[in-house]
């Protein structure tokens, strides 16, 4: 419906665990024909942001995370190490043991990772601290996720915090709220940023994101956010709009006609 009036939708996402492509092939199980153009992860983010600043070819990038952000760093050219092969990784701590680090390593990036162990957290915290020049990127800092629906789980911001405990240095966020995908979008499909409209479900992530952005808001009440969260006075985050669901879009279409 939306496509019909002359709509362009753009899908954004936190989650760093897929890659465009595997996004577009979610898509297709749901029945919906997305192009890889349409969805920006936030694993997608990182890889762009690395190119938007002209990263050099020759240094490497240690992933802490899965196989969504070296897919996308692949992509676009960029060297990298780390990710899910080194969830295996132990260390021997044996009197006067030291940790080797690549030292050409000019950007680690962290997002949410399921093998997530020790051996990460101490040689990227070696490159950030060690390698001069070294960026320290975060996909987002999420403090849950969803993984099930029986419960909420520990998400991406976990990975994160433990990086800024041990380098004291805060990332640089390219996910939601951040705004670099805002503007990365606008700049990409050349429109104003007053023309769009965020849909989402999460106060802190969605709807914050596009008021980061400077654009309208939309919070719909299908997922995260209850009314009575929306609602509540602890709460300072107030979408434009606010619905049940993403489809009462086609009952406003036909109060219209």
């Amino acid at each position: 419906m939306l496509r019909s009036k002359g709509k362009r939708l753009v899908f954004v996402t936190n989650n760093s665990t897929k890659s465009r492509k595997q996004y577009g092939k979610k898509f297709e199980t749901l029945g919906l024909t997305v192009t890889e153009e349409e969805i920006f992860a936030s694993s997608f983010a990182a890889a762009a942001y690395l190119k938007s600043i002209d990263f050099p070819k020759d240094k490497k990038v240690y992933v802490v995370g899965e196989d969504g952000i070296l897919k996308e760093l692949e992509l676009a050219g960029f060297q990298y190490l780390g990710g899910p092969e080194d969830g295996g990784k132990k260390i021997e701590l044996k009197p006067g043991f030291l940790m080797e680090h690549d030292k050409d390593v000019g950007a680690v990036v962290v997002g949410f990772d399921r093998y997530f162990n020790y051996y990460k957290v101490q040689y990227g915290t070696l490159c950030i601290r060690e390698n001069p020049g070294c960026l320290f990127i975060a996909t987002n800092r999420d403090a849950v996720t969803h993984l099930t629906d029986a419960q909420e789980w520990a998400g991406g911001g976990s990975m994160v915090g433990a990086f800024v405990g041990s380098t004291q240095r805060e990332p640089l966020v390219v996910g939601k709220p951040s705004t670099f995908m805002m503007d990365y979008l606008a700049n990409k499909f050349g429109i104003q940023k007053s023309q769009i409209c965020m849909v989402g479900d999460r106060l802190d992530t969605d709807i914050l994101f596009g008021q980061n952005g400077g654009c309208k808001t939309l919070l719909v009440l299908s997922g995260v956010t209850s009314l009575s969260m929306l609602q509540s006075p602890n709460n300072s985050i107030q979408p434009d709009f606010y619905t049940n669901k993403i489809s009462d879009f086609l009952s406003l279409k036909a109060a219209a006609v």
